[in-house]
């Protein structure tokens, strides 16, 4: 497996595995990950999955103790080489399907006409497509609980909107070039808006407090207003 390896600050290694978001990448990524959940290691504070990157944050003071000929980030480093030379890729990492169903367009998404008129397309054929992609959470980033989900088709692909919105509410489904997302919290954002859904994407009363995780495949489930209703009340009670 080629990777590389470089210092992020002073108490972290970045593990590079690719240059581009591909599903290669994204399986080692996963890999890497699973491998991490598993291990008992005294000095590593926590790991960061992103789209080509795993980020290992480690305690200097906890491998200091253990050398005196190197440095810390090198111990790192040859930790992870030594982890290197016993992975393998394995296709059989468990991923869960969570479905998220959406009320597509109106004042959930207002933005649903522009999606469809800047492909030449209708309404509901945005709609059909959006919720026929086969989508995978590649990483969890930018506000608690965000995932950028990947997958979907290039036939409703739009760009980000060029003056940014101040207050997105919570669950709103957003598109930015060809990734698809939810806000998980309210917060600023540019994407463009195409639907809502009821479930809370981040419960910071839980543990974990992200409903999804990277690796997770995604099915978005078109629902009308009225069961958008209804399912709203189940999970706020």
């Amino acid at each position: 497996m080629d990777y590389r390896l470089f210092p992020l600050g002073e108490n972290a290694v970045m593990i590079e595995l690719g240059d581009d978001i591909q599903l290669d990448t994204h399986h080692k990524v996963q890999m890497i990950s699973s491998f991490l959940d598993h291990q008992s290691i005294e000095w590593m504070v926590e790991y960061i999955p992103a789209f080509t990157t795993v980020t290992i944050f480690y305690d200097p003071m906890k491998i200091i103790d253990q050398t005196n000929h190197l440095s810390p980030y090198q111990v790192v480093c040859d930790s992870i080489s030594n982890w290197f030379t016993h992975l393998k890729m394995d296709d059989s990492i468990p991923s869960r399907v969570v479905e998220i169903p959406v009320c597509y367009g109106g004042e959930f998404g207002p933005d649903l006409e522009f999606v469809a008129k800047h492909n030449g397309l209708t309404i509901d054929e945005v709609i059909t497509i959006h919720a026929s992609g086969d989508y995978i959470v590649y990483m969890i980033g930018f506000a608690p609980g965000f995932p950028y989900i990947g997958g979907m088709s290039e036939k409703i692909l739009a760009p980000r909107r060029q003056s940014p919105r101040l207050k997105i509410p919570a669950g709103t489904v957003g598109i930015a070039g060809k990734q698809t997302g939810v806000y998980p919290i309210e917060t600023p954002g540019g994407w463009q808006l195409i639907g809502k859904t009821p479930l809370k994407l981040f419960r910071p009363q839980d543990n974990p407090p992200s409903l999804l995780k990277a690796g997770d495949k995604i099915r978005f489930i078109p629902i009308s207003c009225s069961e958008y209703k209804e399912l709203e009340d189940v999970n706020n009670d």
